[in-house]
């Protein structure tokens, strides 16, 4: 065999042979490292999703009623990822809260009527007895005090007029000892004489008021009037009086 036969007979390398070898090693890998990685995402434990639902509570109510009805809300809807594929997760919704109702106030029970109105009575009454039992004591002490006021306006009144009678007892007592009685009197005739004077006892002439019917007796009275001036003087200058009314019998 010839050298150009034996070039003919060669065997070729085929171009494409090398190409399909490397593309389908890559293919290989890369459906190696899927399964791979698609195992351990499996394996990966699911995450949970915690949703809080949270509502006000509603306002107290005054008067008392039936606790309202609470719905649950209605589970919000989780979209998975994109990029990943997650399994459905339900979502349960937390019981609804309980509402505590509010303790009912305990009201006062107003008393009756005939009780409420029995103490104000009975209040009204005490204060009634006590007003009057100070009035009482009130009118007992003003009546001791006039009676102190009259006894002491007695007792001063009598003190004065035994002081005047003492005085005018002395002017008295004075004229009658310097009247000379005529011879010829009988009986036991008036005579009223009204003796001024002054604060010095000086005497100022008398007037008569009365006559005693003996013009001689009334004269002889007269006369010694105004020989007993000065007249004498009050132990208590208070009780001094100008006017003094003096009356004269002869066996007086």
């Amino acid at each position: 065999m010839s050298a150009a036969s034996a070039a003919l007979f060669e065997e070729r390398v085929d171009p494409g042979k090398v190409s399909s070898a490397l593309l389908a090693a890559a293919v290989h890998l890369a459906l190696l490292a899927v399964l791979i990685f698609g195992v351990r995402w499996q394996n990966r434990p699911p995450e949970a999703v915690s949703v809080e639902l949270w509502e006000p509570p509603p306002p107290a109510p005054v008067v008392e009623a039936p606790a309202p009805k609470v719905e649950p809300l209605p589970a919000p809807e989780v979209k998975p990822e994109p990029a990943l594929e997650k399994p459905d997760i339900a979502v349960k919704a937390p019981p609804p809260k309980p509402v505590a109702k509010p303790a009912p106030k305990a009201e006062p029970k107003a008393p009756p009527k005939s009780e409420a109105v029995k103490p104000k009575a009975d209040e009204a009454r005490k204060r009634m007895r006590q007003e009057l039992a100070r009035e009482q004591e009130s009118l007992a002490i003003d009546r001791e005090r006039e009676q102190i006021r009259d006894q002491l306006a007695h007792e001063v009144n009598a003190g004065n007029a035994r002081a005047l009678a003492t005085w005018i007892g002395k002017v008295h007592d004075k004229i009658r000892n310097n009247i000379v009685l005529p011879p010829d009197i009988q009986g036991n005739p008036e005579a009223v004489f009204l003796v001024v004077q002054l604060p010095t006892g000086e005497v100022l002439p008398p007037r008569l008021v009365k006559s005693s019917g003996h013009k001689g007796y009334d004269d002889a009275v007269e006369r010694a009037i105004l020989k007993s001036s000065p007249l004498p003087k009050p132990d208590r200058p208070e009780l001094f009086e100008r006017e003094l009314k003096l009356t004269f019998r002869p066996k007086d």
